[in-house]
């Protein structure tokens, strides 16, 4: 049984493209929020018992008769509600006020004259004032259902802001989950906290101690087994497991061969040394880059590594014996994607996350301890449970490892390469204070060779490729902009270092039309 936070927010998703802001921005105001689809959000509001609803946009329409529509256990429930874009259009379309579709539209940035005070900008906005938000709607609100008023205005949207005081009901027609609305966070924390009268005391030391709580109640006496792949969100995991059932819990790390310079090691110290929780470690490098021999394509190497590593880590479950839980990192956009706005099921599940295709082959029941948090808050949480600052600050690393970052064909000497000038990378980004600005930082071993010039001698090697990019959530991605002399200087140490590269590249292509990865 799931422990539920007191006092959540259940924020209704109408497929928003930036529904997830909504919920982040609510948890970093110290309120605990959840995301249900609008078909099931009834449910929902039954389960959590909220203190207060917030309605999404949509790229729908509330004029169309297919429109979704705001539960009437909730539009008629007392509790105080927030519509944003289509959220607002809802609530005066059900509520009995008027929307019309608009000639032109609004999007982008706009600008709102503030005209009375409200609730929502306490602290924050003045009358008279004009500030910066963040438009995108083509239908309008032209005249308000009984019991609201104007407050703020745009060109585009004379009802930019409405309010109903005596129901404590909210509604703005632009988007204060994005950063392009720059007091949009403020008056989201307004709304929880002045609206819904919430003290925003949810902490990650009380999602410690709720969820250990919760771990105990599910697993009792049995045991539980976790992969670990050397990533952040496994790592955090394991420890917070750990700490609920101590020796009930066994780690199995399968070292593919295919990790980062030291990352092994890492692992193994740890686990075994730092927190002295029961380990297996298998080394099955052989196994893996056996297999990869004379495969070139992307899809064929994530395949094989994929089904290796459940075959590997399945047999070391069968040697332990006995367990009846299998523990996985899933985080919450992994739950929210796996489920579409209207309920059904989405087009893209995240599964990489997790050790995918194992519950169904081993008949085990699942531990999800962080599938709550988004990946900030798993970070939060790690430290918060005293994980060192290299596990709990690591860039992201995909699960085939290097062998996605080695166009072509994959062999060990092809990834001792590889692996020597990706720590020099990460060594000069460090060392640069850069490591925390970037979302992810990484070397290419290139399937082409160049003609260079080494101590007076002819060349023939290897191209190296160098990635740097700033994201959110790695949905989009821009390219970190280093200067030339970082880039040199880094190239400079690779070249004279590496034996087997002798020029490198920076790759400038964001995140779309390029992937984050290469393959």
């Amino acid at each position: 049984m799931t422990i539920q936070p007191s006092d959540p927010i259940l924020i209704v998703d109408f497929g928003s493209q930036v529904t997830q802001l909504i919920a982040r921005r609510v948890r970093e105001a110290g309120v605990y929020s959840e995301i249900a689809p609008f078909s099931s959000a009834a449910e929902a509001f039954a389960r959590l018992d909220p203190a207060g609803v917030i309605l999404s946009g949509s790229p729908a329409s509330v004029l169309d008769s297919d429109g979704p529509q705001i539960p009437d256990v909730i539009l008629n429930s007392g509790r105080p509600m927030l519509g944003i874009c289509y959220g607002q259009q809802a609530l005066t379309h059900q509520l009995g006020g008027e929307v019309l579709a608009g000639e032109s539209g609004e999007f982008g940035r706009a600008f709102i004259e503030i005209e009375e005070t409200c609730a929502l900008f306490d602290g924050l906005w003045q009358v008279g004032e004009r500030h910066q938000v963040w438009m995108s709607h083509g239908d309008k609100v032209t005249r308000l259902a009984e019991g609201f008023r104007p407050v703020a205005a745009s060109a585009g949207a004379p009802f930019a802001v409405i309010a109903n005081d005596a129901k404590r009901i909210y509604a703005m027609q632009f988007h204060p989950e994005v950063v392009h609305t720059p007091d949009g966070a403020k008056l989201l924390k307004n709304f929880v906290r002045h609206v819904c009268g919430l003290t925003g005391d949810w902490t990650m030391a009380e999602f410690r101690k709720t969820k250990i709580e919760e771990i105990r109640q599910q697993v009792g006496n049995g045991r539980v087994i976790c992969g670990l792949s050397g990533g952040v969100d496994s790592a955090v995991a394991a420890v917070l497991i750990h700490e609920a059932i101590g020796e009930q819990l066994t780690c199995v790390f399968v070292d593919h061969g295919l990790m980062r310079s030291g990352e092994a090691e890492q692992v193994v110290s740890l686990f075994r040394g730092a927190y002295n929780i029961p380990l297996v470690h298998v080394d099955a490098s052989t196994l893996f880059l056996k297999g990869l021999e004379g495969v070139s394509d992307p899809e064929a190497k994530r395949k094989f590594i994929g089904k290796t590593f459940i075959d590997v880590f399945e047999d070391e479950a069968k040697k332990i014996g006995g367990a009846e839980f299998l523990a996985q990192g899933t985080l919450y956009p992994d739950v929210i994607e796996s489920v579409s706005f209207t309920g059904g099921p989405s087009v893209t599940i995240k599964s990489h996350h997790n050790v995918g295709g194992l519950p169904e082959r081993m008949n085990m029941k699942l531990v999800e301890p962080l599938r709550e948090l988004f990946k900030d808050e798993v970070r939060e949480l790690g430290r918060e449970l005293g994980l060192p600052e290299v596990f709990v600050g690591r860039h992201p690393f995909p699960g085939p490892g290097l062998a996605i970052r080695i166009p072509g064909e994959v062999t060990r000497e092809r990834c001792d390469v590889l692996r020597k000038a990706d720590a020099i990378y990460l060594e000069e980004i460090r060392n640069a204070g850069l490591y925390d600005a970037i979302w992810q930082a990484f070397a290419v071993l290139l399937p082409v060779k160049t003609v260079g010039v080494m101590g007076d001698g002819r060349t023939y090697d290897n191209v190296c490729a160098l990635r740097a990019v700033t994201s959110t959530d790695g949905m989009t991605a821009d390219i970190y902009p280093f200067d030339a002399h970082f880039l040199s200087s880094v190239a400079t140490r690779i070249i004279n270092e590496v034996k087997g590269i002798n020029r490198v590249v920076y790759d400038y292509t964001s995140k779309p039309p390029g992937t984050i990865e290469w393959e």
